[in-house]
């Protein structure tokens, strides 16, 4: 665990005399090594020290005891536009970044990220877990800063968009497929495990020079696997026993919830018991003095569990789906662990960083965040007001449904939107509700009114960013990435009459004219006669196989002309005198030339 006494850095100087005269030689302050860490579907409730009595997060809880702690820190509702905030400080939509797939879930190459900014201050950056921030170049972790990348595909390990483990169904947690520097590796062990030796290695290999971790866990995300050993450890769990003496407000939970809760806890303990690990080894090193350490989760629990309370889950602007943790560590600085009760959010991450480790942001980017380090560091400090929003909805925008705005205490929550322009708004003051209970609309109709008009503006704002307005593509037929496989959590789905499953498209670009060879792949082995239609924009393939047996159709030498073009492909299996579609779990695109 990492050290928790408080101490002082001394920068040592040294008399060195010589022949000639004596010289004074003061050695430059060491710079802070930064770690990262961000946990999947995880929320308030789901740690010991937030009042949860049935669960083990002994590291975490010590964590968060000798920790600056940011009582209200804010985060969107869903995964991939947490950590575009994260990453860049700006709001997700101006970073190309909406939803969770869909072809939602891809950032602008062109935002300037944390490792950017840290790797041009001489940071060895690194990138362990999840990314879901685009799957190809040059959206890759390794295209956006990061020196070292160990990450699986898609939102999480298993689904479909993770093509090399969806076929592994319930293991595909165990031993999984993962990408090093870009390069496909089959790992040994249960991915948080494997993610956790990464870390280890990380900061063992980087010891010697700032370096700066993003420990991206994909767990307690669902598929919810874990190994018998942590499972075992909660299997006769009644999760809605121990709550008795606690007075804020329990979910419903069924017997599926039950089961799922039992899952998502040994998963945490899991987790717990890796991030030991990783601050033994920061001591061992003698780390732990020169490194800040934030935990944080992307949003709030996936299902109905104890959540300290709040009203929502995962996917909702109300508190339960956007407040998560917030604690950092680094006592030489930030003095003694204490709550801060100012309104905090991940937009703010960037910004503080480059105030922690004194480096100038560029003063060409819009950044929505604020930097928290007088905040961290003064106990008597405030920030200025601000309003925060959120929203989500699948796909894009509803205006105006699911969106929220928060100014100090108040936060308006658009709750319906009827598509006939009579929406529903409900108005709380956190600061007496934390629980979402008491709706004061009524009684402050200015504010609402004031409120409304300012979220109205942000959404207008956000829908009109040039990258929501021209999504982000993959760029195909470049020496950073040959062959390309498009995955399915990048594409477009869209139905077409007479065909029950969704048509899927991917948007691209192809950086050259040139001979492509496209490789498409299905889940099951096709036996069945069949047909392959291929669209590359307005070039057309239409291919037949009888009886194939495969998984995999190829065609080749197809001229593609340079510039931006839909790719879709559709396999057609004959059923008597008609054909049924099967979807594509994944295609290859290769430049020939």
């Amino acid at each position: 665990m990492i050290k928790r006494e408080i101490y002082i850095n001394i920068f040592i100087v040294l008399l060195v005399l010589t022949s000639c005269s004596d010289t004074i030689i003061v050695e430059e302050p060491t710079k802070p090594n930064v770690i990262l860490i961000v946990t999947d579907d995880q929320g308030m409730g789901d740690l010991g020290f937030y009042g949860n009595p049935n669960i083990k997060t002994p590291v975490i809880d010590s964590l968060a005891s000798h920790s600056v702690r940011f009582d209200e820190f804010l985060v969107s509702p869903v995964c991939a536009p947490t950590r575009s905030s994260i990453m860049t400080g700006r709001y997700s939509m101006r970073t190309g970044v909406h939803d969770t797939y869909h072809g939602g879930a891809m950032m602008a190459t062109s935002e300037f990220t944390i490792a950017e900014l840290l790797k041009n201050a001489a940071y060895k950056t690194g990138m362990i877990g999840k990314w879901h921030l685009g799957d190809n170049y040059p959206m890759r972790p390794q295209d956006q800063g990061f020196d070292y990348t160990l990450n699986h595909l898609s939102g999480g390990i298993g689904q479909p968009g993770d093509w090399p483990n969806t076929v592994k169904g319930d293991s595909s947690y165990f031993n999984p497929i993962l990408w090093k520097n870009g390069i496909q590796i089959t790992t040994k062990g249960y991915c948080s495990d494997v993610f956790g030796d990464a870390a280890i290695n990380f900061v063992e290999e980087n010891k010697e020079k700032p370096f700066f971790l993003y420990l991206s866990f994909n767990a307690p995300h669902t598929p919810l696997q874990v190994s018998e050993e942590y499972y075992n450890i909660y299997k006769n769990l009644d999760p809605t026993k121990g709550f008795e003496n606690d007075s804020k407000p329990f979910p419903k939970m069924h017997r599926k919830a039950m089961e799922y809760t039992r899952k998502v806890y040994g998963m945490v303990t899991n987790i717990d018991d890796n991030l030991g690990r990783l601050f033994n080894k920061l001591e061992q090193l003698n780390l732990d003095e020169n490194t800040l350490v934030i935990f944080m989760t992307d949003n709030g629990p996936q299902d109905p569990r104890y959540i300290a309370g709040l009203r929502g889950k995962k996917s909702s602007v109300f508190q339960g789906g956007v407040k998560v943790p917030s604690f950092w560590y680094f006592p030489s600085k930030f003095k003694t662990p204490r709550d801060i009760k100012s309104t905090a959010t991940h937009l703010d991450i960037l910004p503080t960083l480059a105030a922690f480790c004194g480096i100038d942001l560029p003063n060409n980017i819009k950044i929505d965040g604020m930097n928290l380090l007088p905040l961290l560091t003064d106990e008597n400090t405030t920030l200025p007001e601000r309003t925060i929003f959120n929203y989500w909805s699948r796909n894009s925008p509803v205006k105006y449904k699911n969106v929220s705005a928060r100014k100090d205490s108040l936060k308006l929550v658009a709750v319906k939107n009827n598509f006939k322009g009579e929406d529903s708004y409900e108005l709380f003051n956190i600061k007496n509700d934390p629980f979402e209970l008491h709706d004061i609309s009524k009684n402050n109709g200015d504010r609402v009114n004031e409120m409304k008009s300012e979220m109205k503006n942000w959404m207008n704002e956000m829908l009109n960013t040039d990258h929501y307005l021209k999504s982000p593509r993959v760029i195909i037929g470049t020496k950073f990435e040959n062959p390309v496989a498009l995955n399915l959590n990048d594409a477009l789905y869209h139905k077409e009459e007479g065909i029950k499953n969704p048509i899927v498209n991917w948007e691209v670009s192809f950086a050259k004219t040139g001979n492509y060879a496209i490789n498409v792949h299905t889940c099951e082995e096709i036996t069945e006669d069949c047909k392959l239609l291929l669209e590359v924009g307005n070039t057309i393939k239409q291919m037949d196989f009888k009886s194939p047996n495969s998984k995999t159709f190829t065609v080749k030498n197809i001229q593609i002309e340079k510039g931006d073009a839909d790719i879709m492909a559709k396999i057609l299996i004959k059923e008597n005198d008609s054909y049924t579609y099967s979807m594509p779990l994944y295609i290859e695109v290769e430049s020939i030339d």
